[in-house]
């Protein structure tokens, strides 16, 4: 199982980023996908998930009506739309697959500053 990140990058606040993350290795419309984030000395935190169907999502508080995770499971590959980026947004972002298990991709790095 592989999972990828792509898309991390530098933006100023208020700004905007689509994180992709391809899978490979697994049957990818079998799970439920998320989106964690890791800041420099805090804990790794759920962003958003995914149900396997695409019905159901759920985000944290924090990014509630800013981002957006989403999947197309022809391309075996999850979005987070990160809209109205905030500084504290900041943080290592990485992919996670769950079903049997849990599969994680090595992150893709996110900096909001000015």
């Amino acid at each position: 199982v592989q999972l990828v990140e792509s898309g991390g990058d530098l933006v100023q606040p208020g700004g905007s980023l689509r994180l992709s993350c391809a899978a490979s290795g697994l049957t990818f419309n079998r799970y439920a996908m998320s989106w964690y984030r890791q800041a420099p000395g805090k804990e790794r935190e759920l962003v958003a998930t995914i149900t396997s169907t695409g019905r159901n999502t759920n985000y944290a508080d924090s990014v509630k009506g800013r981002f957006t995770i989403s999947r197309d499971d022809v391309r075996n590959t999850v979005y987070l739309q990160m809209n109205s980026l905030k500084l504290e947004d900041t943080a290592v972002y990485f992919c996670c697959a769950s079903w049997v298990g849990k599969y994680w991709g090595q992150g893709t790095q996110v900096t909001v500053s000015s």
